[in-house]
Order: C-alpha cells, then sequence, then structure tokens
C-alpha cells in the first residue's frame, strides 16, 4: 500500500512523506507536508487539471440578454427566473415522452420550488419587478 516515513526535529515537529503507487505505474500520487503538528493529517496532492468552465449556449444567452436588468447581469432574479423557467419547459417536454422517468420528475419539483422561492423573493423586495416578469413569462400564482 504506502510507506510513511516520520523524522522528528526540534520543537515536536514532524516531517512526513508518503509515496503511494497506483494502478499505472507511471502515474505516482506523492504526499507530502512539512513541519505538521503531532495530530495532524498529510493532504493528498494529486496533479493538477485544467478546469474548463462552459460558455453559455445560444439560447441561455438570448434569455439573459432579454431579462438582465442591466448591461452584464447574469445574477438578479429575473434572469434567474427566465433561466429555471427555460429549464423547466425542457423538462416538461421531457417527461411527456418519458413519464417514467421518476429522477428528472424529482429535478423537476426542485426547480420548480426554487423558481417559486426566488419569485416569492422579488415580491416582497419589489412588487412591481415581480409582477413585470411574471407577465413576461407568463406565470400565474
Amino acid at each position: 500500500m504506502a510507506k510513511a516515513k516520520t523524522t522528528k526535529k526540534a520543537d515536536d515537529v514532524k516531517t512526513v512523506k508518503t509515496v503511494k503507487k497506483t494502478k499505472a505505474p507511471s502515474t505516482l500520487v506523492k504526499t507530502t507536508a512539512e513541519k505538521l503538528p503531532k495530530k495532524a493529517t498529510t493532504k493528498v496532492v494529486k496533479k493538477e487539471k485544467a478546469i474548463e468552465i462552459p460558455l453559455p449556449n445560444e439560447d441561455k444567452k438570448e434569455v439573459i440578454s432579454q431579462y438582465q436588468v442591466k448591461e452584464g447581469d447574469t445574477g438578479s432574479p429575473e434572469v434567474q427566473v427566465a433561466l429555471l423557467t427555460k429549464r423547466i419547459e425542457k423538462l416538461v417536454i421531457h417527461l411527456k415522452g418519458n413519464p417514467s422517468d421518476n429522477h428528472s420528475r424529482r429535478g423537476l419539483l426542485g426547480i420548480v420550488s426554487k423558481r417559486r422561492r426566488l419569485l416569492n423573493y422579488l415580491g416582497k423586495k419589489d412588487n412591481k419587478r415581480y409582477k413585470t416578469i411574471t407577465q413576461k413569462l407568463g406565470l400565474g400564482k
């Protein structure tokens, strides 16, 4: 499994080095931690991968530009409600074709409740904005 070598230095500080072999001998995962207190654990350092953030597709960009409050706005309640409504419409179409897909049905219920919470927040904060967004999206309470 893994071999650990512990050496004791001054002031009760430990240096721990561990090398763990994986299935492929060319990929080694090294764990190193320097100057750890007595009860500390080691941290696993893995090879870093470049994380790619997907760009929004054209439909999403269109919805954002249509419902944004100001330029560059992606997080206002209006935009969030509009995006959730778009996802709900897609899921409803999917569930009509696949009525026994209970996992998607549960996800749909979560999305609907999140949209309801956002609309409740918007209604308490600014009733005019709430009425505007519900009319644009065709939502009724």
